[in-house]
């Protein structure tokens, strides 16, 4: 059985006080957790706060976002070794407002997930549709040519060790949610997709749900067979409503 693991995305969120208070929370809720991953992936400036506070606990750090390069004149840029130097374990790759508001594709995100792994991090893929291809009958081609597009950069023997999360952008702060079902279906079709050219690494693979997982539907999401684990937004920002999400994973991997 794949362990659950719940990653917290604050995007670009938080103050150096309520950040060090949320990640104190959520290290202080998370002591009895055994049978779910936790991770939180913070803003740059707030690595150093998750580098100490989360020093000695179960909770894995990451960051949102890495540079194509691994280092060299590129300012502003942030390379995945700095990531590393900093303790991180993951690094979300190819979010869609990446690829919506600074024009990633499959070619860059490719290029980032190299990177993070030649720096020891574990890339959080993300892939999905928007409502437009939702509605068009498009979901599973869009999903299947970004998957297709990594695969054909980085090979499929890339996809051991990394983790997924379907994202239906239609979903993500619109007050909108995918049923159990719909999300269900499209983790499906993703491991799918995987085991076509590599069944064991599908078998293993964790997909995280990543569309405005809550409380109050986390349970019933986290209990479809495809769905492994959830990257929270909105509800990351609440060391409770989190940690609320963090407890349904660890009940159902009871």
């Amino acid at each position: 059985m794949r362990q659950p693991l719940i990653a917290g995305n604050w995007k670009m969120n938080g103050s150096k006080s309520s950040a060090e208070s949320l990640l104190n929370g959520v290290v202080s809720g998370a002591r009895g957790l055994s049978k779910t991953d936790v991770a939180v992936c913070v803003p740059y400036p707030y690595l150093y706060l998750g580098e100490s506070l989360l020093a000695g606990s179960s909770v894995r750090l990451g960051a949102q976002n890495l540079c194509t390069e691994a280092g060299g004149a590129f300012t502003g840029e942030v390379s995945g070794s700095m990531l590393a130097d900093f303790g991180c374990g993951y690094v979300i790759c190819g979010h869609s407002e990446r690829r919506e508001y600074y024009g990633e594709n499959e070619a860059s995100i490719a290029q980032k997930m190299v990177r993070a792994v030649e720096s020891g991090l574990t890339p959080i893929l993300c892939v999905g549709e928007t409502l437009q291809q939702r509605e068009a009958g498009e979901t599973e081609s869009v999903i299947g040519t970004q998957i297709d597009g990594i695969i054909e950069r980085i090979g499929i023997d890339a996809f051991d060790g990394i983790e997924i999360a379907y994202e239906p952008v239609w979903a993500i702060g619109t007050g909108m949610t995918a049923t159990p079902e719909q999300a269900q279906a499209v983790h499906a079709f993703i491991r799918g997709r995987i085991a076509a050219l590599k069944g064991p690494i599908a078998e293993k693979l964790r997909i995280l749900y990543g569309g405005s997982m809550k409380p109050g539907n986390a349970a019933e999401l986290l209990g479809q067979p495809d769905i492994d684990g959830g990257l929270i937004g909105g509800a990351s920002l609440s060391a409770d409503d989190f940690l609320a999400i963090c407890q349904a994973g660890e009940q159902l991997a009871a």
